[in-house]
């Protein structure tokens, strides 16, 4: 009986370099995503190139092939030399992913790639580049140095590629790229690959590219069709809680979290490890060795979540990155855009999660907004329902379903003769929740506040809820180590007081601000969770704390004054105390005032 005929599966990548049909059927390639067609298409052969792709759209594989036609002759390439093909991407986790793409790419094909990075040795750079290759991939600095110390022989070039054009705008590399640019052979072919085509890109194409035919594989303004995003409203004090049960709640997959300082970074990642998260940090103070230990760790799934800030995370690739949760709200809509797009790659689905405070909700909803993206709005998953999944999960591990081994089937058996099945179950049980961090109880926030309603009937009207005002309400007494000698005033004291215990000014009363320290009214029903607030914000300005209101007699303290009625410094003067008028000094009276002193003594 023959054995049945493995068939390979049908190419339909329009190449007719076999070297490189051989590499994509290697790697399970069988049909190209949509900027691959593009790149590949008729009216873009041999034409300099004027890409928008989403992140994760296999951009690499397709300037890739876009330009194989032009450094290969008759599929095959020359002997290395000086380099035909130079890749320019902006941070050095691109450079070296876009490296090791291209590498087994032209695996079959024979071609040397070479990197050249910020953060590695440049010398074992400048001994491959003397060793001669074909393609040479690195980041702005990186390349200007060799270019500027003659290591890098641009003379030869056919093509450059600008991967992820807008991102080394944002960081500042305009002067490296036009430098780099400067040098290279003006008959060059130039590819240009971008996330969104903006008016920087567009004035660079002008710049540098010649009749730059022009690719958009998605519509423009619109977000990424393989993302879902969600918003999380949470207390303030309670976002470090909500994380956590997100986290446990999305248990499969990596995830990546972003915080907007280094310190918050370094917080985060240690109080996640505490808890027994498998976890790893990015940020600018790592060190090369020390940034690629940690994403080994992801990639080998020894780390599950990652904390990182925006400029550590630029150009990241993570395998299984099925969850981005931003802690800190992004700034603008393109930090929302580009932290969002390390999720939902490579045909993937991917979740996009923002953890908002009660009070920023509007500022969350404006950003969602500008970037033309539409969240479902949620509360952070409760203790009850993460136990819940947890025991699903259980159910259908893979562990349970697995053939045993035989030493497993030995202790199985020893274990029925001395336990009752319940007694091994509860135990598995036990043994599997022991593992797990535990889920946080978080506080049900308040409802809503209705929103405007153009329709309602203002003849039926509701009572009106705590303005804010002194007595509209049971208030509670607070203090703050700010005062009159440290120039208090109610135009930055309200805003801080709002943002650090996480209010609104309808929820604040009366304010005293005395010579050394400052009183206020905060409504009954959000005391307690402004005072979790301000001890969870921890805001070196200001020192916060319970206090007793204020005596009728207090001494300095700044009480309202009756519409129309006059300073006391004002009744008898009309000046306030030690006022001088400009020009004069009390201990040196003007000359015409002696005159007149002595001219009436002598009259006398």
């Amino acid at each position: 009986m023959n054995s049945p005929i493995e068939t390979a599966p049908v190419m339909n990548f329009p190449i007719a370099v076999p070297a490189l049909q051989r590499a994509l059927t290697a790697r399970g390639y069988t049909e190209p995503t949509s900027v691959q067609s593009a790149v590949l298409a008729d009216d873009a052969t041999e034409r300099d190139l004027l890409v928008s792709a989403q992140t994760g759209s296999g951009k690499t594989i397709a300037y890739g092939l876009a330009f194989a036609s032009t450094i290969m002759n008759d599929g095959a390439l020359p002997p290395p030399t000086a380099p035909l093909a130079l890749i320019i991407a902006p941070t050095r986790e691109l450079a070296i992913q876009v490296h090791a793409e291209l590498a087994w790419l032209y695996e079959f094909t024979g071609a040397r790639v070479v990197s050249c990075v910020g953060g590695m040795d440049p010398r074992r750079e400048q001994r491959a580049l003397a060793a001669g290759c074909h393609i040479v991939v690195g980041t702005p600095g990186r390349l200007q140095d060799h270019l500027e110390r003659r290591h890098l022989d641009v003379s030869a070039l056919k093509v450059v590629v600008l991967d992820e054009a807008d991102e080394m705008l944002d960081l500042g590399f305009r002067d490296e790229l036009e430098f780099i640019l400067g040098t290279t052979p003006t008959e060059r072919r130039t590819l240009l690959f971008s996330a969104t085509i903006a008016r920087e890109i567009a004035a660079l194409a002008r710049q540098y590219q010649r009749d730059a035919f022009r690719i958009d594989t998605v519509a423009r303004n619109q977000p990424h069709a393989d993302i879902e995003y969600r918003a999380i409203r949470v207390a303030a004090h309670e976002i470090e809680h909500g994380l956590v049960n997100l986290l446990r709640f999305h248990e499969l997959g990596g995830c990546l979290v972003f915080c907007s300082t280094r310190e918050a970074v370094r917080q985060l990642h240690g109080r996640l490890q505490e808890r027994g998260f498998a976890v790893v940090a990015l940020s600018g103070e790592l060190s090369q060795t020390e940034r690629n230990t940690a994403l080994q760790s992801l990639r080998d799934g020894r780390a599950r979540v990652c904390i990182a800030t925006d400029v550590a995370a630029r150009g990241l690739d993570l395998p299984n990155l099925d969850l981005v949760i931003h802690a800190d709200l992004p700034n603008n809509k393109a930090i929302l855009t580009h932290r969002s797009g390390r999720t939902g790659r490579a045909g993937r689905k991917g979740l996009c999660v923002l953890l908002v405070p009660n009070s920023r909700r509007r500022q969350a909803e404006a950003l969602l907004a500008s970037a033309n993206i539409k969240a479902s709005w949620d509360e952070p998953p409760s203790a009850d329902s993460i136990r819940a999944r947890d025991q699903a999960r259980l159910l259908t591990d893979p562990l349970l379903t697995e053939p045993p081994l035989d030493d497993d089937l030995t202790a199985a058996r020893e274990l029925l003769g001395g336990y009752t099945p319940e007694t091994i179950a509860t135990a598995l049980i036990r043994l599997y929740r022991a593992r797990l961090p535990s889920p946080e109880d978080i506080s049900p926030l308040p409802p809503e506040r209705p929103r405007f309603d153009n329709n309602r009937d203002f003849n039926s009207r509701e009572p009106r809820p705590h303005t804010g005002t002194p007595g509209a309400g049971p208030m509670v007494w607070f203090r703050a180590d700010v005062g009159r000698r440290k120039n208090a005033d109610p135009k930055w004291l309200l805003p801080l007081i709002c943002r650090v215990g996480g209010v609104t000014k309808r929820d604040i009363g009366a304010i005293r601000i005395f010579d050394r320290e400052t009183k206020f009214e905060i409504h009954q029903s959000v005391a307690d969770d402004f005072m979790k607030s301000v001890i969870a914000v921890n805001n070196p300005e200001i020192h916060i704390e319970t206090t007793t209101g204020p005596t009728p007699d207090a001494v300095g303290a700044t009480r309202p004054r009756p519409p129309g009625a006059t300073p006391p410094w004002r009744k008898k003067t009309g000046n306030p105390p030690n006022f001088k008028t400009p020009g004069t000094d009390p201990a040196k009276p003007n000359e015409q005032a002696r005159r007149r002193r002595n001219k009436a003594k002598s009259g006398a």
